[in-house]
């Protein structure tokens, strides 16, 4: 039995939601709040399975996991059907790069421990801290959209016209977006990809207001 240690906001967490459903995946929901009563994340009980203190962690036949994209090729390795990722070598590297775009550049820099240590230790209004988040989403969802629009090999979907890695990274990411009244006009090609993801029962399902944590 695989069990997901998610957090229903979390952009991580969602990720591997969307993974395991597109594989159509059991698997049982452990919420794990990162708001209240200081952060369930910190648990020692918690930091056994993720010493980072981050959520997703996954937990299948004695072994734990963390990091959403190791979890996700963990995923694609273990139960590869239907497939995340390309059969040949440079879709595959195509399509990690998209997702390490959203999951190294964007992400980063707009998860809640960076946005908390912004109002809480530099003191930064919460103004200026939606500024900054607003900066660097759309600067990097810039970059994903120049990605997708100028090669073909974009299809319905990131990659082709099946979803796969870089659509599980980039739905959670205009998901926060629009969280946050980024602007998005600049993106036509990432918006279309998504309102397709968003079509399918898999996506649907993982989407925050989806879980059971969901407030």
């Amino acid at each position: 039995m695989i069990r997901l240690y998610s957090y229903f906001r979390s952009s991580a967490s969602f990720r591997v939601r969307i993974a395991l459903n597109l594989k159509g995946l059991d698997y049982e929901y452990v919420p794990v709040h990162l708001t209240r009563g200081g952060g369930a994340q910190f648990a020692p009980e918690f930091r056994k399975l993720s010493p980072a203190a981050l959520v997703p962690a996954l937990e299948e036949d004695g072994h734990s996991f963390t990091q959403s994209l190791a979890i996700i090729e963990y995923l694609e390795e273990t139960h590869p059907q239907p497939p995340l990722l390309p059969a040949d070598a440079a879709g595959r590297a195509r399509v990690r790069a998209l997702a390490l775009s959203i999951a190294c550049e964007i992400h980063p820099l707009n998860n809640l421990r960076v946005l908390n240590y912004l109002t809480k230790t530099l003191g930064v209004s919460e103004d200026a801290r939606n500024a900054w988040y607003r900066h660097w989403v759309e600067t990097g969802l810039a970059a994903v959209e120049a990605m997708l629009a100028t090669d073909a090999r974009t299809g319905r979907f990131c990659h082709g016209d099946a979803p796969g890695l870089a659509d599980c990274c980039l739905v959670p990411q205009i998901f926060n977006a629009r969280r946050f009244d980024c602007r998005l006009d600049h993106v036509p090609t990432v918006m279309r990809v998504v309102d397709e993801c968003m079509k399918l029962p898999a996506f649907e399902r993982a989407a925050p207001a989806a879980q059971p944590d969901a407030e």
